[in-house]
């Protein structure tokens, strides 16, 4: 009788300890799963942090490539306002350069004046020589030097008149002209003199221009590079956000399989657990059905000892 409720004490201790140890896998196996699921989590929300940085620098770079655009469009109308200079500036030079054909047309007339003065005293000094003539008409002798032969005096009479109204007419008009050429003369310094100052501050203009046209192109070829590099820079962020959705998504679908493994422990530790209680109340049960038997056999015990000891007396009697 010992022997049996010693190997029920030792099956009921067997099966507690089971239990104990599923009880404890049970809980082992939800807290790992705990872990992996706050791992898990923490991957997520690393994920979507690098996603938030990866979209902030995209609106980043959008707006430096709009700040790009912007000055280049800027540095696009100064070099239109820079070539619509350097084409006045280029109409001036041509305009300058008519001026100097003025020049030269102001030297000819120059030329043409210096001519006009010596057919003026030509003119003057051929009229002195008719007033020599008449003079000598006057004294009515007959002339010695500077005429080699002697020149009749009706002849003189006749010609001296008209040849000394010819040369004044002559002269008179030769000295209107040089008159008009000089004020020609005038004019065409003044204009020239003018000319020129336009044409230095043309020049001036031009060098200008030209270097503001050079920095232009220079902040503009500046511009287009930028604007490739922040390009490339911008299909790299591209990629690492897509790269970063495709990890997201994997780690949503992680979080996904970590829930459900989560769910499925969480059931088979309420299970466990579940079981774990009727176990032990089995185990009561059981229990108290050893204190009653273990009544019952000291029951048997104190009985058998009675009859033992009656069957004793009675044997001595």
């Amino acid at each position: 009788m010992s022997k049996v409720s010693a190997a029920k004490d030792s099956q009921q201790t067997s099966l507690l300890d089971m239990l104990k140890m599923k009880m404890r896998q049970a809980r082992e196996e939800a807290e790992n799963a705990k872990d992996d699921a706050d791992e898990a989590k923490r991957k997520f929300e690393e994920e979507h942090k690098k996603r938030e940085e990866a979209e902030a620098e995209v609106a980043a770079l959008n707006r430096r490539i709009q700040l790009l655009e912007e000055d280049l469009t800027r540095a696009e109308e100064r070099l239109k306002i820079a070539t619509e200079k350097l084409e006045e500036a280029s109409k001036a030079a041509d305009e300058s350069e008519r001026s100097m054909q003025d020049e030269e047309r102001a030297n000819l007339l120059e030329t043409q004046v210096l001519q006009a003065k010596l057919i003026a005293e030509e003119a003057d000094r051929k009229y002195e020589e008719v007033v020599f003539a008449q003079q000598l008409q006057a004294k009515a002798v007959p002339p010695t030097t500077p005429y080699p032969y002697y020149i009749p005096v009706d002849f003189l009479s006749s010609n001296c008149y008209l040849v000394r109204k010819a040369l004044e007419n002559r002269f008179e008009i030769e000295d209107d002209r040089c008159t008009q050429l000089e004020l020609k003369v005038r004019q065409m310094s003044s204009l020239l003199q003018e000319t020129e100052n336009k044409f230095e501050e043309v020049a001036r203009k031009l060098a200008m221009v030209e270097a503001d046209l050079e920095r232009a192109e220079e902040r503009a070829e500046a511009g287009e590079n930028k604007i490739v590099e922040l390009e490339e820079e911008l299909r790299v962020v591209g990629n690492n956000l897509k790269s970063l959705e495709v990890s997201e998504e994997k780690a949503l679908q992680r979080e996904d399989s970590y829930e459900e493994h989560i769910r499925q422990l969480s059931q088979r530790l309420k299970e466990a657990e579940t079981r774990a209680e009727f176990a032990e109340r089995s185990v009561q049960k059981l229990q108290k059905e050893v204190d009653r038997l273990e009544d019952d056999a000291a029951n048997h015990r104190a009985r058998n000892h009675a009859l033992q000891e009656a069957i004793l007396e009675a044997a001595a009697q």
